[in-house]
């Protein structure tokens, strides 16, 4: 008994000792949303609360918001000098960007013609309009439109040579029930981690938890 006692004394001294298991690192690296045609940062409400709901701070959270009526290319420049202005704040070397509908074609804009790639450790594309959507022929008196429409010169421009340039890791979720991108495999993209989503709607993908959950936990590969 007294042998017993000895051992189980031993036992509870060296769990004391043992060191504990670290920490969960937070999130680092700051988080741009871009949302689609006619969006705004009120699209992301849920986003953000899944993101802060895994380590990420307010702080660390943005909305970059750009007419939807003008030009892409205006777009994607105002969104080259918002995540400048998010590296000057928050003092990071790179930022992570999320984006939804048409603010595929700005995200990517900016990544593959205005040299943003470098500044971008993530790119996810949630029913991204990357390559163009056929349902844009209901706003083309529009130019933002006319560049979504499959086979424009935007679109064309976009596709040529890689699609997932420099190191930026990139992914996709694209889904049969879409409803706006059309054709749905529109949004997959060569090179990308894509990610099949057996049904969900295009704006039910905004309050998808599982799917913004499954995309925080891309930015964090």
């Amino acid at each position: 008994m007294r042998r017993l006692v000895v051992l189980i004394t031993a036992l509870l001294a060296a769990l004391a000792l043992s060191p504990a298991p670290p920490a969960a690192a937070a999130p680092s690296t700051p988080v741009i949303f871009v949302h689609g045609y006619t969006g705004s940062a009120s699209n992301w409400t849920t986003a953000m609360s899944v993101f802060r709901a895994g380590g990420y701070a307010s702080s660390q959270l943005f909305a970059y918001e750009y007419n939807s009526y003008g030009n892409n290319i205006t777009n994607a420049r105002g969104l080259a000098t918002y995540v400048e202005q998010v590296r000057a704040r928050t003092g990071a070397a790179q930022v992570d960007i999320v984006n939804h509908s048409m603010g595929g074609l700005v995200s990517l804009w900016y990544l593959k013609q205005l040299g943003g790639a470098s500044s971008v450790r993530h790119l996810a594309s949630i029913a991204g309009a990357n390559h163009g959507t056929t349902y844009a022929g209901a706003c083309l008196a529009y130019v933002t439109c006319q560049q979504m429409y499959p086979g424009s010169s935007f679109i064309s421009t976009l596709s040529a040579g890689d699609e997932t340039p420099g190191s930026t890791r990139y992914g996709t979720w694209y889904s049969p029930c879409d409803g706006i991108i059309i054709p749905y495999t529109s949004t997959v993209l060569s090179g990308a981690t894509n990610n099949y989503v057996a049904c969900q709607t295009h704006l039910g993908y905004l309050t998808d938890t599982v799917t913004l959950a499954q995309v925080r936990s891309f930015l964090a590969s």
